[in-house]
């Protein structure tokens, strides 16, 4: 199999770039794009690190991030697994990329910039839900954003395909597939009380 092995050969395969996909990216988030990413409960974060990539899916019941200015995102790092695959990258590499969808909408919003997290109480605990506080906040600041075009999720029919996952694997046969004996149907009936109590 012929593999592409410089950028010169990948270019050559595809027509030049359409000017406006170039005209639409800014280094700062417009008011616009504010109040799109506002209206955003769902990200996908993508982190860079020594030992790999990571993407990491993100939400929340109001905006999943917040914006601070037109050069900085907030975004929560509420409870969850405590891999911190995204955490520890953003410690070593703090370059980062988020994409964020909104139910019904055809067109995706993508943040790049560069990271950094705090625990400051002063920050954490505008988070508060509950009595509780995310343990740390990501801090974005913003270098470029822009949307993309709706293909994708025209293509998919996302937004318009309706309940598909009937007869797709369970978190619990995931589970069960490298872990010999385990009780597969029993995690996946505690499984959503169990997540809806580690929400916050």
């Amino acid at each position: 199999m012929q593999m592409i092995e410089s950028v010169a050969d990948l270019e050559a395969l595809y027509d030049p770039v359409v000017p406006g996909a170039l005209e639409k990216v800014l280094g700062h988030l417009s008011p616009l794009y504010e109040k799109w990413i506002g209206v955003s409960r769902f990200v996908v974060l993508s982190t860079v690190g020594p030992n790999g990539t990571d993407a990491s899916p993100r939400g929340d019941s109001g905006s999943v991030v917040r914006v601070v200015d037109r050069h900085t995102l907030w975004l929560p790092d509420w409870r969850g697994n405590n891999r911190l695959d995204s955490l520890r990258n953003i410690v070593e590499d703090g370059r980062v990329s988020l994409m964020f969808l909104v139910p019904g909408s055809n067109n995706v919003v993508r943040v790049n910039g560069t990271a950094q997290l705090t625990a400051d109480n002063n920050v954490t605990g505008q988070f508060q839900r509950g009595g509780k506080v995310p343990r740390t906040v990501i801090m974005v600041t913003v270098t470029e954003v822009y949307f993309q075009c709706a293909k994708a999720l025209l293509r998919s029919r996302l937004w318009d395909s309706g309940d598909e996952s009937d007869g797709v694997p369970s978190a619990g046969e995931f589970i069960g597939e490298v872990r010999a004996g385990f009780d597969a149907q029993a995690y996946d009936e505690g499984y959503a009380e169990y997540a809806k109590d580690r929400m916050w």
